[in-house]
């Protein structure tokens, strides 16, 4: 089956949209393709000046997680996949999420939705060769769209792989000043792979590298970022253990508030709201 249909992003409003549920793997990635804007724009997000390409918005993991009735590990599971297969491009910070739609012009063609019905009268009297001729064009562009956010053979200064190697490489100097200069190119291209392969996000990474060159151990161990996608596995095992071994010091602490103490107030709705963002975008 082939063609067009449209598709308003008003249908977000409809009751049908509206009904409560968890949604599925293939509804939340239309609910993706909906939320992308159609055009470049810029707004104001808190203090920083925002500018998002067609095909991008803001959002958080949060967000998505209500919205779509998920886990945290689903939906980082679901956004992986979808940065492993080329379908997205997902930055994130503190304060926010951005994604963005690779080829968003392949779902988002305004000519195509416009074509008058001449033209489809003309389509269905052409010859077999010609249908055969689009299925394969179909084809090749269904592959363009998986690869196209991966055949990168050099990776520029403001990308995420090529920053992250910067960031191992500075902390290693902290400790080591004489460390040698290294192939940053390699260095990114190895990211590359933990994030695309690996299915590992940008927060995790940039956690890790901080975390090893801080332990007495692992900071004479992790020297590249192939090590570290080597041991990563058991790097966050030692970071898990020492989280929790922390939590359990804290019931050695005296529960009995002292008596020149006021009475503890209860939480706003806003500062439990902030407390649940801080423990979505934790990587780990």
């Amino acid at each position: 089956m082939q063609g067009w249909i449209k598709l308003h992003r008003q249908i977000q409003d409809h009751w049908l949209y509206k009904e409560k549920r968890i949604f599925s793997k293939y509804e939340a990635w239309i609910d993706l393709l909906m939320m992308a804007s159609h055009k470049d724009t810029k707004f104001i997000h808190g203090n920083e000046l925002i500018e998002l390409e067609k095909g991008s918005f803001v959002t958080s993991e949060i967000k998505l997680m209500e919205r779509w009735k998920w886990g945290k590990s689903k939906l980082r599971s679901f956004l992986g996949i979808l940065e492993k297969d080329g379908m997205i491009i997902k930055k994130s910070d503190c304060k926010k999420t951005i994604i963005t739609i690779c080829k968003y012009w392949f779902y988002h063609d305004s000519e195509t939705a416009n074509r008058p019905q001449t033209d489809y009268e003309q389509t269905t009297e052409r010859p077999l060769v010609d249908t055969i001729k689009n299925v394969e064009n179909e084809k090749n562009d269904r592959e363009d769209i998986n690869t196209s956010c991966r055949k990168t053979k050099t990776y520029d200064d403001e990308s995420v792989p090529f920053q992250l190697s910067l960031r191992l490489l500075h902390n290693i100097r902290k400790n080591n000043e004489t460390f040698r200069e290294p192939d940053l190119q390699k260095w990114s291209n190895d990211i590359r792979l933990m994030m695309e392969r690996d299915n590992r996000t940008e927060d995790q990474i940039r956690y890790l590298i901080d975390w090893c060159q801080q332990d007495s151990f692992w900071k004479a161990n992790i020297l590249s970022p192939s090590k570290l996608r080597k041991q990563y596995d058991q790097l966050v095992s030692k970071v898990k253990s020492e989280k929790q071994r922390k939590r359990n010091s804290l019931h050695d602490i005296p529960k009995k508030r002292p008596e020149h103490w006021s009475e503890r107030k209860p939480l706003t709705k806003e500062e439990l709201s902030r407390i649940e963002e801080l423990e979505a975008e934790m990587p780990f």
